[in-house]
């Protein structure tokens, strides 16, 4: 029985409410008056239910989709501005126990280099971040819980926070780690972290049971139910994403849609962030060994709904995806994007000879940090190393408040600019500091509270001529 409020994952993820939701979509996908009844609410901003959403990604009707796109653009905008939150991936370690059939990491891969970071080799890749630019991370790793412990994690997240080198120091670490108890949960908040991200993979249980055939993460109900925990281990930023080609697109988009429900009717805030990551090609994964791949006319409506359906979370799209891809879903609700990344342990500091790559996935965007920042920049983008929610306690419920009535921006627009000085003046090349620089003097013009825009005006001064960082509203 369907139960939002339930903290039972077979209750707020009912296959036979996502059954009904397809069902209820086919019925209905070209029914104009109703999808034009979906899109006038989602117009309000306050969102669509799992099944309304549903609707219009079945749609088919060419003219309702561009209508579809243009609101999730406009809506994108209203929320977020032009801002692109930027951030990297650093892997810890690929050592796994787990079978998961459609991740190189797994258990049964006996060729893979199983590599894991010691401090000093995080303290050397976080400076070889520090040296591109990154304020913000994300830290990933597989699941072994005799080796990749709770105080190892807690331990190189100390290291992490603690690494100044000339001008540059990471502000904030997310981590992506397997599901967990509420006591370590409350640990990992305790230690600072931003977001706690942790990817369904498919919500469909029979499908998410034959994919995960051993280790700890075959327990569907212990992984769907983590954000549970983590909101009650007292992290109330918590990240959503199922990996789109493992199964049906639609039933995985009802059911992330059901979850963030969830998370809002429980806990009274939703998602922090969703992410979209499609399967691709690894180690020894092939994509074309799964029958549920989907194309990039797909994959953008996906994005599209997404935004209208839950338009105060952050969505993020990663390196997995090619510049082109990119490019295109940034315009439908895309709001953060990894650049200069690499999927291996140890990836930054040095290149992995061929022999002893250890990359979870191909990266489809090989761009240097430099570059997409200022491909970002040409489109009018501002790319931003804002940290400064997560560090005034603008988290959970205080973010989204202001995120759904549109405050947020009175703070995010005036410290994308000056985060992006900081970047300009330490990090970029000689044409980004022109892009970027013309950017700045446009934009400061569209701070809209007079006394936010002296300050601002003021701050750009002294990063650039004392040499101040980390001013922030």
């Amino acid at each position: 029985m369907y139960d939002v409020n339930s903290k039972c994952a077979d209750d707020f993820i009912d296959h036979g409410e996502i059954l009904e939701t397809l069902a209820y979509a086919d019925e209905n996908k070209e029914n104009i008056e109703l999808i034009d009844s979906i899109i006038e609410k989602a117009k309000k901003r306050k969102g669509l239910s799992h099944r309304e959403a549903s609707v219009l990604l079945a749609c088919p009707l060419e003219e309702k989709n561009e209508e579809i796109y243009r609101l999730a653009e406009q809506i994108k905008k209203d929320f977020y501005g032009n801002r692109i939150v930027m951030f990297a991936p650093l892997y810890l370690s690929n050592y796994c126990i787990n079978g998961c059939t459609y991740c190189p990491y797994h258990a049964k891969n006996k060729h893979i280099p199983r590599k894991q970071l010691s401090q000093e080799d995080i303290r050397r890749e976080v400076i070889a971040l520090q040296d591109m630019g990154h304020k913000r991370l994300a830290l990933e790793a597989g699941e072994d819980p005799v080796r990749n412990t709770m105080e190892y994690y807690l331990k190189s997240i100390e290291t992490i926070y603690s690494i100044k080198h000339k001008n540059g120091a990471i502000r904030r670490v997310n981590i992506n780690i397997a599901a967990t108890t509420v006591d370590n949960y409350r640990l990992l908040k305790e230690a600072g972290i931003g977001t706690y991200i942790l990817f369904q993979e498919t919500y469909h249980k029979e499908s998410y049971l034959e994919l995960h055939p051993t280790g700890p993460k075959h327990d569907y109900n212990y992984h769907t139910e983590a954000m549970d925990r983590a909101m009650e281990g007292g992290i109330d930023d918590v990240g959503l994403g199922v990996l789109f080609g493992l199964d049906k697109y639609r039933y995985e988009f009802a059911g992330l849609l059901m979850h963030a429900e969830h998370l809002e009717a429980a806990f009274g805030v939703g998602p922090h962030t969703i992410s979209v990551p499609r399967l691709k090609h690894a180690d020894d994964i092939d994509p074309g060994d799964f029958d549920n791949g989907i194309d990039d006319d797909t994959f953008a409506k996906i994005v599209a709904c997404i935004r209208i359906a839950v338009p105060y979370t952050g969505m993020i799209i990663s390196t997995r995806e090619n510049q082109k891809t990119r490019e295109r879903v940034l315009h439908l609700g895309i709001s953060q994007i990894s650049g200069g990344s690499r999927t291996s342990v140890g990836g930054y500091y040095e290149q992995e000879p061929e022999d002893e790559k250890s990359e979870q996935f191909d990266v489809s965007d090989n761009r240097t940090l430099d570059e997409v920042v200022r491909w970002l920049m040409e489109m009018d983008y501002i790319p931003s190393f804002c940290t400064a929610c997560y560090r005034e306690g603008r988290t959970g419920d205080r973010f989204m408040s202001l995120c759904k009535s549109g405050q947020i921006q009175n703070c995010c627009h005036p410290n994308a600019l000056m985060t992006l000085k900081e970047y300009l003046m330490d990090y970029a090349s000689p044409e980004t500091k022109a892009i970027g620089d013309r950017l700045i003097e446009k934009e400061t013009l569209n701070v809209p509270n007079e006394k936010a825009r002296a300050v601002v005006l003021e701050n750009l001064r002294l990063i650039e001529q004392d040499n101040r960082r980390d001013f922030r509203f």
